[in-house]
């Protein structure tokens, strides 16, 4: 009976351990992971440049006014995705806007920019 309970407990932590494991290589390889600084001056810069390319593509006239949260993945180079505030005419509105760079290159794409309801 000993060994069975023992036995159990050695299964029970290789499990907890393992799924530990496998959140933090999803984190680190391909997952998304909190940008905690905002107010890096590389990050602003990718949401400057979010809302001149959506300004430029749909003959927009959005103005940034923050950022409110981000997320980057590590790709084949870096996606952020970032939430932004922004005045639009005189309304305060927010939208999600998604940039792949590959800073080695200097390349820069805005992925997708639309609406946030979160």
């Amino acid at each position: 009976m000993k060994r069975h309970c023992l036995f159990l407990c050695l299964v029970f932590v290789a499990a907890a351990f393992a799924a530990d494991v496998a959140r933090t290589e999803a984190a680190l390889v391909g997952g998304w992971t909190p940008i905690t600084n905002l107010s890096d001056p590389h990050v602003q810069e990718i949401a400057s440049y979010a809302v001149r390319e959506y300004n430029h593509r749909s003959n927009a006239n959005l103005k940034l006014q923050r950022l409110v949260k981000g997320e980057k993945q590590v790709v084949s180079g870096i996606k952020y995705r970032l939430v932004l505030a922004v005045k639009e005419g005189g309304s305060d509105k927010k939208y999600q806007a998604v940039v792949w760079e590959k800073a080695w290159e200097h390349f820069r794409k805005l992925i997708s920019f639309k609406p946030w309801t979160g």
